[in-house]
Order: structure tokens, then sequence, then C-alpha cells
């Protein structure tokens, strides 16, 4: 181990549950994205857990088949 780089165990966490709901209806990111007319970059970013806008969301949301009012179930606050 060198000064200035300490280990760390490396922990996966989800910044939301957009590939977790996506993987479970065994669907693409390139159908995600199709359904909700975003590219695959974008939702390769959202599912990274980058910033998006509210409509990309929203978009996502309907897209995965939930209702607005599940947002809470996709999208950590």
């Amino acid at each position: 181990m060198t000064v200035g780089s300490p280990e760390r165990e490396k922990i996966k966490v989800d910044p939301n549950n957009v590939r977790k709901i996506r993987e479970g209806l065994l669907m693409s990111k390139a159908e995600l994205a199709r359904r909700a007319k975003l590219s695959v970059l974008t939702i390769d970013r959202v599912e990274k857990g980058l910033a998006c806008r509210m409509d990309t969301k929203r978009k996502i949301i309907l897209s995965l088949g939930l209702k607005l009012s599940d947002r809470d179930k996709v999208f950590k606050i």
C-alpha cells in the first residue's frame, strides 16, 4: 500500500433501481430507450446515478409500466 492511496472495499451501491426493474422485466437498455424516447446513452447515465431532468425520470418511470406515484421505488432521494 502506498501513501495517499488507501485500500478501500469496493461496495456496489445502486443509486437507483432503474436497472434492477428493467432487467426484472427482461428489457434491454435499447428497448427502454425506445419506449421512453430517450437515447441509450441517457439510460446508461441514469442507471449509473448521474443527474437527469425530472422529465427524463417521468419518461423512464412510465416506460417501465409504473405509475408516477411509484417514483420513490425507482429513484432514491
